[in-house]
């Protein structure tokens, strides 16, 4: 009989949902002439003591009110409102409609009184008209929304938890009652005077409680309704959510909370780059302007991971030109239209000039004319090949880009007169075993040349580790592997890396290279060093599902270990002496390195030029590494070039 009544009630709420717009209009107003007349008939019980339905005075009212009512709600606009999704605006157009009712009801019988017609009524029936419109129109949306909603739906339904019971979580919380795909179980709440109540119905809980509420209410999904976060606390949570296979998701910024528009299509994936690294250091704007405010800045490989957000930063300090050189189109041409968005969207009073260049840092003659034509101030080279195993298979073309592009770069930044120009290096330079690290190792050793043989150019080097989300990261590897259901592929469980978000690496290589004289290295602090493997299952349990191993064999994805890669190394490091000296910047050090004089360093990289002209491999690694001693090219390294 249940299931009966169920269909004939999804029956009827579907017919009247595909009615016409006309059609639902005349059917409300004549359900809610009959709401005013039962609302008189309250009205004059209430007021009189006894039932009263037929009498003269009960009739005479009942049409006056009626009469005076379809025209003030018509040109309130009471029947334009959508009632399946009725909130406060429609109650309050309905108060002030029943308000402007009570008006001149009660004017019309303190002129034309009529005989057992208490004028009270004239108060008293709005009133309660108006909390039957109200009962009315919450009726419609409960049954639209979420019995007929629920009824449309024939999925699994998730079983959700608010992180957070603010105004993001309630405006999600608001959301989600649109949405049959999920219901809402509880919220969690650091606030523990909050713990046990209970919001419009849902229950509140302690954070305490995280781990004992997920798994006493079968939490399929977690949202993260608390934007103003920092890493830490996201990553408090994650680890609070370890043993749980639940599903984990995010409110992305606050400016969707100021703008009070929270909704479930706000939420993004919780990605790792929101748990690793640290809270950001708020950046020192003197240090942030002083390269960059009013001036002309040139970029090289401005379509690249560091690049582009180089570019991104450095457009928000308004400089007078921002020149854009990369050597391929499709990158070139995101990266000039995004920044061109950007300035569309801030919509400064002084737009920057941007000029995007097609050129190949290796080309001399190139480089030279857009240097003489623009006359940069200010130079970051971030153009470089960065991925080990591709360079450790084409070592003469990453020779070549690597470290001839950073020396054409270098002396047309003098012979342009450039103040200040700025390597972006890695920390594969520091003890490099494979070529990639010791081509940026020999980078270094030419701008420390080159500044300590006098020059006006101030030349610095900025080193830091793996950035979160860069093209040759191992996270977006990780992800894709997990859409495909496994598995991940690990060269060593116990390989470890520093990590940094994109934007604060791109910030603090910007502060440091103001802070330049001439010849410095600076080092980013990294801060602690993440074990990939435990990094690997972190993004598992972050897409919900299990790692599969020895202990739990009917987890979700595998994780297998390869092996490690040549020229890899299971740990990076960041300097290459001791006794780092501190700056006026607590996440940047500055390390005081050996380096090679110019005089001598000029033959060696002469005769590093006519190998890599002459394509001779084995002679070019063999200069490399006689140029950075720390180098040691593998032996299969060398068999396999010789063969």
């Amino acid at each position: 009989m249940r299931i009966i009544n169920g269909d004939i009630v999804s029956t009827i709420l579907n017919r009247l949902a595909d009615l016409g717009r006309l059609e639902k209009r005349v059917l409300v107003t004549i359900f809610d002439v009959a709401l005013c007349i039962a609302a008189t008939w309250i009205a004059f019980s209430l007021r009189l003591g006894e039932w009263m339905l037929s009498s003269a005075p009960v009739r005479t009212y009942m049409i006056a009110a009626v009469l005076l009512w379809l025209p003030i709600a018509y040109f309130r606009g009471v029947y334009r409102a959508i009632f399946r999704v009725a909130g406060a605006g429609t109650m309050i157009g309905l108060a002030r409609a029943c308000g402007l009712l009570a008006a001149p009801l009660t004017l019309l019988f303190v002129l034309f009184p009529v005989p057992d017609l208490p004028r009270t009524i004239s108060v008293l029936q709005p009133l309660i008209f108006f909390v039957l419109l109200c009962l009315s129109r919450i009726t419609a949306r409960y049954l639209f929304i979420e019995v007929r909603g629920q009824r449309l739906y024939d999925g699994v339904q998730k079983r959700v938890l608010i992180y957070g019971a603010g105004a993001a979580g309630q405006q999600l919380a608001a959301s989600i009652r649109h949405e049959p795909s999920m219901s809402l179980s509880a919220y969690i709440d650091d606030d523990g005077r909050l713990d046990g109540q209970v919001l419009d119905g849902i229950p509140i809980y302690h954070s305490a409680k995280l781990g004992r509420t997920v798994e006493r209410l079968e939490i399929s999904d977690v949202l993260l309704a608390i934007p103003a976060a920092g890493r830490s606390k996201r990553k408090k949570i994650v680890r609070g959510l370890e043993d749980y296979p639940v599903h984990v998701q995010t409110l992305p910024n606050m400016r969707a909370i100021m703008d009070g528009r929270v909704s479930i299509n706000d939420l993004r994936e919780l990605k790792v780059e929101d748990l690793l690294g640290r809270d950001p250091v708020a950046p020192n704007q003197l240090l942030l302007g002083r390269t960059i405010v009013g001036k002309t800045v040139l970029v090289t490989g401005a379509g690249g991971s560091i690049g582009g957000e180089l570019c991104r930063q450095i457009i928000k300090l308004q400089p007078k030109t921002l020149i854009l050189l990369e050597m391929s189109e499709y990158a070139l041409y995101s990266i000039e239209q995004e920044l061109r968005e950007q300035l569309s969207e801030n919509q400064f009073s002084n737009p920057p000039e941007i000029l995007p260049y097609i050129a190949n840092a290796t080309d001399a003659s190139r480089i030279r004319t857009i240097f003489a034509r623009c006359q940069p101030a200010t130079v970051f080279h971030a153009a470089a090949y960065k991925h080990v195993p591709l360079v450790e298979a084409n070592p003469t073309e990453g020779l070549r880009n690597n470290v001839v592009g950073t020396l054409i770069a270098a002396k047309e930044a003098e012979r342009a007169g450039v103040k200040n120009f700025i390597l972006i290096s890695t920390d594969k330079a520091v003890r490099p075993t494979n070529i990639m690290g010791a081509s940026k190792r020999l980078c270094e050793l030419i701008l420390q040349a080159l500044a300590a043989r006098g020059s006006t150019t101030k030349f610095a080097m900025v080193r830091f580790g793996n950035v979160l989300g860069s093209s040759g990261s191992v996270v977006p590897q990780f992800e894709r592997q997990i859409q495909a259901g496994g598995p991940i592929t690990l060269t060593h469980k116990d390989i470890t890396r520093y990590f940094m978000t994109i934007p604060e690496a791109a910030q603090l290589v910007i502060q440091s290279g103001a802070m330049a004289i001439g010849g410095e290295v600076y080092v980013l602090d990294m801060g602690t060093p993440v074990k990939i493997s435990e990094l690997a299952k972190t993004m598992v349990r972050l897409a919900g599902l299990t790692v599969r191993d020895a202990e739990h064999p009917d987890g979700d994805i595998e994780i297998v270990e390869i092996g490690l890669r040549q020229g890899e190394k299971l740990y990076e490091e960041l300097l290459i002496g001791g006794n780092p000296q501190p700056t006026k910047h607590q996440r940047i050090m500055r390390a005081d390195e050996a380096f090679i004089p110019w005089g001598e360093l000029e033959e060696r990289l002469q005769r590093l030029q006519l190998a890599l002209q002459d394509g001779d491999e084995l002679q070019a690694i063999a200069l490399l590494s006689d140029a950075v001693p720390e180098f040691k090219p593998q032996t299969a390294t060398l068999t396999a070039k010789s063969a």
